[in-house]
């Protein structure tokens, strides 16, 4: 597919573009609406083309935790009959704690730790079924509420039965902020790993403790923009980090039901290093 529908799509996606507009100039880009209608169910996210990730392993239910106001949702996965296990808290992209991301969450769990799915949506109802309307609630969040609720989502994580009381973060895209945000505001995470993630304010960077992995698309131009500031800030500040940079492949790339943006080696081989990375810090 033309790199320019991909980055449209992109812009679409993570700015204030109203379909409306996103539609008119994917008419554009495509020569006709009725070329562009054909395009678009290959643009969005497609659960039903991904299968489910099912294990006998592991264990996967919804739970709530105190929030700043009010009670979090999140789906909580762990392997079966197993204890002294370091945990994992798996932060979602900008349309909330979608099919993707849940099964995101039970495939950490089939690895050998305890994962938690927040629900960042959740104060102001949950995710909806509607990925445009939850791209509009995940603006509508006040951000220093939102912060803290993943901040307390890290503690439940600390002191959960089964658990060693390490703990980690991942997160995608919008989550891949907040991974970094979180390394940033909690001196006692030992890991965080941010797949296509805006950076934090370089100034900020000496407060990380944790050990930083980053993952990025080489055609993501936008968020790549910040890679070489935060780089330099990580090696100024001594901290543990790596990042990498997958040519070729865009923002999403992990995302398997997201066909046009989906790449399947880049995906395996940035899952591999994160899961190695857990299993070297979490145990």
């Amino acid at each position: 597919m033309d790199q320019k529908i991909i980055t449209l799509y992109d812009r679409y996606t993570h700015s204030q573009l109203s379909r409306k507009e996103f539609m008119k100039k994917l008419a554009i880009l495509t020569g006709s609406t009725a070329l562009a209608l054909t395009v678009l169910p290959l643009l969005e996210n497609n659960y039903v083309s991904a299968a489910e990730f099912e294990s006998d392993e592991i264990t996967a239910e919804e739970i709530t935790y105190p929030g700043v106001e009010g009670d979090m949702k999140a789906i909580l996965a762990k392997p079966k009959g197993k204890k002294n296990l370091g945990a994992v808290l798996v932060i979602h992209e900008n349309r909330g704690l979608n099919p993707h991301i849940i099964d995101v969450t039970k495939r950490i769990a089939a690895e050998g730790f305890i994962a938690l799915g927040v629900d960042a949506l959740s104060p102001l109802g949950g995710t909806p079924a509607d990925e445009d309307k939850g791209r509009e609630l995940i603006g509508k969040l006040d951000a220093e509420k939102n912060l803290q609720n993943y901040l307390k989502g890290l503690e439940y994580l600390r002191k959960i039965k089964g658990g060693n009381g390490k703990v980690a973060c991942v997160g995608f895209c919008w989550g891949g902020g907040m991974a970094n945000k979180l390394a940033v505001n909690d001196p006692k995470l030992q890991a965080a790993v941010a797949y296509y993630g805006a950076q934090p304010a370089t100034a900020d960077v000496p407060k990380i403790k944790a050990s930083v992995m980053m993952h990025y698309g080489g055609l993501d131009e936008r968020i790549n923009a910040g890679v070489p500031a935060y780089e330099a800030a990580l090696k100024a500040s001594n901290i543990d980090y790596k990042i990498f940079i997958y040519d070729g492949v865009n923002h999403a790339f992990n995302n398997n039901t997201s066909p046009t943006r989906y790449n399947e080696a880049a995906a395996k081989l940035a899952w591999q290093r994160t899961i190695d990375l857990f299993k070297s810090k979490l145990a």
